[in-house]
């Protein structure tokens, strides 16, 4: 078989490219978690008074740590956690830095939505 120039530059390139184009194309995109630890056990004590709710133990965000944040009776209604929200990771700013899941809090008004964010 006798090949061009040009024809042995095709065949290369057809032999190539495909597995060259083919990494980039399923690349994958890899993040790094700060996860959220698993949820502590309490034992939830006797209220102090009538029209006091418990409020469930927490992880929250706190500087650059998962903190836990513990249940505590809460004079007025407490409804229950919400589900998390569904969120898209936007791109890191730069490598190295970690993910943070979006999460709620409570506050005297009630649950509260930290959305997620990147810290270094």
């Amino acid at each position: 078989m006798n090949l061009s120039r040009r024809g042995f530059a095709a065949l290369i390139a057809a032999a190539v490219l495909p597995g060259a184009l083919g990494e980039r194309a399923f690349a994958q995109v890899v993040i790094l978690e700060r996860p959220m630890p698993p949820p502590r056990v309490e034992v939830v004590p006797v209220a102090p008074g009538p029209g006091y709710n418990w409020v469930p133990g927490h992880w929250a965000w706190r500087g650059n740590q998962w903190v836990w944040i513990p249940g505590h009776h809460f004079l007025g209604a407490v409804a229950p956690m919400p589900a998390p929200l569904v969120e898209t990771i936007p791109v890191a700013p730069q490598a190295g830095w970690h993910w943070v899941r979006g999460h709620y809090v409570w506050e005297p008004r009630g649950w509260v939505w930290n959305p997620g964010h990147w810290v270094p």
